[in-house]
């Protein structure tokens, strides 16, 4: 377990990717963004301490997001890959029509 501070703890860490899709044409670019995702998860799954990879899709903001939690132990080793797959991921997601503001983040999660 990591401490942050005085009883702040983490032993989660996630990258997170996501992005903005549209309405348009029956959803079809959260359709298309869904199909990619489909493309890596096993890649992503036998990454090396993943906990979990949570897909997370919000109707009224328009938002398409994966998570994937590694061990906090584990995490380094998937950041010195460069998040593989996370590139030829992100480089669909940005040719998809209607999908916009395509970002990653990092955080800590510490179930409580």
């Amino acid at each position: 377990m990591v401490e942050i501070t005085e009883g702040v703890t983490f032993d989660t860490i996630a990258r997170e990717w996501r992005c903005k899709w549209s309405e348009e044409g029956s959803k079809a670019s959260l359709a298309a963004a869904q199909k990619a995702l489909n493309s890596i998860i096993s890649e992503l799954k036998a990454v090396d301490g993943v906990k979990r990879v949570d897909r997370v899709v919000c109707g009224g903001c328009l938002d398409f997001k994966i998570v994937t939690s590694l061990g906090a132990d584990k995490f380094g080793e998937w950041e010195s890959a460069l998040f593989a797959p996370e590139t030829s991921f992100l480089k669909e997601l940005k040719a998809i029509d209607g999908v916009t503001s395509v970002e990653t983040q990092t955080y800590t999660l510490m179930e409580m």
